[in-house]
C-alpha cells in the first residue's frame, strides 16, 4: 500500500488547529484567566533594554526563532530508524499535549513572577535545593545540545568544500548586519540589512559551487577535527562579542530563513504530493537498529525530542520573552502557538527523510562498513551523489539525509533535477543557520550560567563587565563542551541530548505544576495538565537514560568517554528525581495552604 505526504500534512494540520482553537483556550481562560488589561512585567519593569513591551506578532517570530534549533530537523530523521509512523504519533500526540503546554505553562508562569527565570521559580515553587539542582540540569543541558548541534554541523560540512564556504560566509554577513543595524530593531536600517543579508546568502550558496571547482577547494576540505576546532572558535567569539554585532543580526537571518524555507517546503510537499518509501514499521522497532541502540519504547521519544516537547524552550520562555510580553493575553500564540510550528517543522523533516528508499536513508546515516553487513542495496544513492557533487554514503547525523531528502523532493518539479545541487546545498545552509543560532546563543547562556558560579568564589566574576571572568568563563564552557563534540558520535550525543532535553522539560513541567497548584488553590486540579505529560515525559526519559548507561554509555571501549557520559546521564536523573520527589512533598504540604500570589 502506497502512501503519500498530504495525507499526513492535512491530519496534522488540523489536528494542530483543533488543538490550539480549544485545548489552549482552555488553559488561557480556564487555568490562567489571562487578562490582557492586567500590567506585565514588560510595562511594570519597563526599562528600554530588558523590560520591553513588543508586538504580538513581531514577539512570536523572535520567540520562534530563538527556540527552534536542529532538534524539530535531525530528531524525526534519525527516529524514521523505527518507521515514519511511531515518530509522527509521538510528534502530534507529544506537541498538542505535551510540548506547546510545556511552553505555554512555563511562559504564563514567568509572567505572572515578574519575568523570573526557570531556575528562580524552581527556588520560589519548590525551594532552594531543587533551584540549585535546575541551574545544575539547565548547565549540562545547555552544554550536551551545543556539542550535539554542532556535531550535526561539523558532519554535514566534513569534506565539502561548497557547504563549508557557504556556511563560513554567513558569518561576515551576520557581522556586516550587525555594522549596518548597530542594535536598532526598526526602521531603514532594518529593511537595508535585511535585503542585503538574504541577497548575500543567495550569492553564498550560489557562488559555492564555482568555489567548489576552484583552486580553493583544498583548503576548504577540512577534516573533522579541523571543523571541531573552527566550531569551537565561533562559539567563543559569539560568546564575547556584543550581543547586537553577532548575535540580533544572525537571529534576523534565522527568522528569515526559518519561516520562509519553512513555508516553502510546506507548500512544495502538499504540492508534489512525494510517496513516503519508508514503511511505517520496520524491523528496528525491536531494537538493533544500526542509528539507535535501543528498541523503539522508549527511545523514540528521546530522539525526536525538540519536535514534540522540548526543555530547552523553559529558557527562553522564562528568560528574554516573559520581559518582552506586551499583554499577558499575547502568552497564548506565543507560548503555545509557537510550538505547534515547530512541531509542524518536525512533521515536515520526517516527511524528508522517509521520502528516502529505505536502503538510501540508512546508506546516509550509518558507516559504511556497517551498512555493508545490513545486506542493502542502495537505490538512488550514488545518482544523487553525482548530481550534488559530493559523496554521500556514511555521513551519519542525521542532517545530510535531511538535506537529500529534501533536495529530491524539490527535484521531483519539472525541470527541477538538473538543479538538485543547489537545492541541496541551500537546504544545508537552511539546516546550519537554525544549528548556528543554538550554538552561539547557547554557549552565551551557558557562559552567564559559569559566571553565576564562579561568583560564588568571587564576586567580580558574576558582573558582566569583567573581561577576565567573561572570557574565562567562556573558554571553560567552549571546551566543556567542544570535549563532548570530539569525543562523541550520534550514537552517544543525540540520545544525551535527548535525556537531558526531556529531564529538564521534566523539571520546568514540575515547576509548572508546583505554580498552578500553589498560587491558585481553587482551581487546583488543573494541576494535572502540566502533570500528566510530567509524568509521562519522565517516566520514559528516565528509562531511555537507565537503559542509555546500562546498554550503551558505560559500554565505550573508551573508558574516559564511558565515565563521562555515564556519569553525566547519572547526575541529569537523580536531579530530575529529586525535583519529582520535592513537587510531591510540596503539593502534600501545600494542599490547604491560600494562594502566595
Amino acid at each position: 500500500m502506497r502512501i503519500h505526504a498530504l495525507p499526513i500534512f492535512l491530519a496534522s494540520l488540523c489536528a494542530m488547529a483543533i488543538a490550539y482553537r480549544f485545548y489552549s483556550a482552555f488553559i488561557a481562560s480556564k487555568v490562567f484567566a489571562l487578562d490582557a488589561n492586567r500590567q506585565t512585567p514588560a510595562h511594570e519593569r519597563r526599562d528600554g533594554k530588558d523590560y520591553v513591551p513588543t508586538r504580538k506578532w513581531v514577539l512570536f517570530g523572535h520567540h520562534f526563532a530563538a527556540i527552534t534549533g536542529a532538534g524539530p530537523l535531525i530528531g524525526p530523521v534519525l527516529a524514521a530508524q523505527f518507521g515514519f509512523l511511531p515518530g509522527w504519533l509521538w510528534i502530534l500526540i507529544g506537541v498538542t499535549l505535551a510540548g506547546a503546554v510545556h511552553d505555554f505553562v512555563t511562559l504564563a508562569a514567568s509572567v505572572r513572577s515578574g519575568g523570573k527565570s526557570l531556575s528562580s521559580l524552581a527556588h520560589a515553587e519548590l525551594g532552594k535545593r531543587a533551584g540549585a539542582v535546575a541551574t545544575l540540569a539547565i548547565f549540562f543541558t545547555v552544554t550536551i545540545a551545543i556539542s550535539a548541534m554542532s556535531f550535526a554541523v561539523v558532519k554535514i560540512l566534513e569534506g565539502s568544500p561548497w557547504a563549508t564556504f557557504t556556511i563560513a560566509l554567513t558569518i561576515p554577513i551576520a557581522l556586516l548586519m550587525g555594522a549596518i543595524l548597530r542594535g536598532e530593531s526598526h526602521g531603514t536600517r532594518l529593511h537595508i540589512a535585511s535585503v542585503l543579508g538574504v541577497a548575500l546568502l543567495v550569492f553564498a550558496v550560489v557562488y559555492g559551487d564555482t568555489v567548489a571547482h576552484s583552486w580553493l577547494a583544498p583548503y576548504l576540505s577540512l577534516s573533522f577535527p579541523a571543523l571541531v576546532l573552527c566550531i569551537a572558535a565561533y562559539g567563543l567569539l559569539a560568546s564575547v562579542l556584543p550581543v547586537w554585532l553577532l548575535l540580533l543580526p544572525r537571529d534576523y537571518l534565522s527568522s528569515y530563513m526559518k519561516l520562509g524555507t519553512l513555508s516553502v517546503l510546506v507548500v512544495a510537499i502538499m504540492f508534489i504530493n512525494p510517496e513516503l518509501k519508508l514503511p511505517a514499521i520496520t524491523s528496528f522497532v525491536e531494537g538493533g537498529g544500526p542509528i539507535l541502540k535501543g528498541k523503539v519504547f522508549p527511545f523514540v521519544f528521546i530522539t525526536v525530542a525538540c519536535g514534540a516537547i522540548s526543555g530547552f524552550h523553559s529558557l527562553i520562555a522564562s528568560g528574554t520573552t516573559p520581559k518582552l510580553i506586551d499583554k499577558e493575553t499575547d502568552c497564548r500564540p506565543i507560548g503555545y502557538g509557537a510550538m505547534l510550528l515547530e512541531g509542524l517543522v518536525a512533521i515536515t523533516s520526517l516527511v524528508a527523510a522517509a521520502c528516502l528508499h529505505p536502503a538510501d536513508y540508512f546508506a546516509i546515516n550509518v558507516p559504511e562498513n556497517v551498512f555493508a553487513k545490513l545486506g542493502m542495496t542502495p537505490v538512488e544513492i550514488d545518482l544523487m551523489s553525482e548530481l550534488v557533487g559530493e559523496k554521500l554514503r556514511g555521513r551519519t547525523g542525521g542532517s545530510v539525509s535531511l538535506a537529500a531528502g529534501f533536495a529530491q523532493i524539490f527535484a521531483e518539479l519539472p525541470r527541477a533535477r538538473a538543479l538538485l545541487g543547489y537545492f541541496y546545498h541551500f537546504i544545508v545552509m537552511f539546516e546550519a543557520v537554525f544549528i548556528l543560532t543554538t550554538v552561539d546563543a547557547g554557549t552565551r547562556v551557558a557562559r552567564f550560567l559559569m559566571q553565576d558560579m564562579l561568583g560564588r568564589l568571587d564576586a567580580r566574576f558574576a558582573r558582566h563587565d569583567f573581561v577576565p571572568g567573561v572570557w574565562l568563563s567562556s573558554i571553560l564552557v567552549v571546551v566543556f563542551w567542544g570535549g563532548f563534540l570530539y569525543t562523541g558520535t550520534i550514537s552517544t550525543l543525540w540520545p544525551m541530548l535527548g535525556i537531558a532535553n526531556q529531564l529538564l522539560a521534566t523539571t520546568a513541567l514540575a515547576v509548572g505544576t508546583a505554580f498552578i497548584v500553589r498560587n491558585h488553590p481553587t482551581r487546583r486540579r488543573y494541576g494535572l495538565i502540566p502533570a500528566l505529560p510530567m509524568l509521562w515525559v519522565g517516566t520514559t526519559t528516565l528509562t531511555a537514560g537507565w537503559e542509555s548507561i546500562v546498554h550503551n554509555f558505560s559500554r565505550d571501549p573508551n573508558r574516559w568517554k564511558a565515565v563521562m557520559n555515564t556519569g553525566c546521564t547519572a547526575i541529569l536523573m537523580v536531579s530530575c528525581v529529586v525535583v519529582l520527589l520535592t513537587l510531591a512533598g510540596r503539593v502534600w504540604r501545600d494542599r490547604k495552604t491560600p494562594p502566595s500570589v
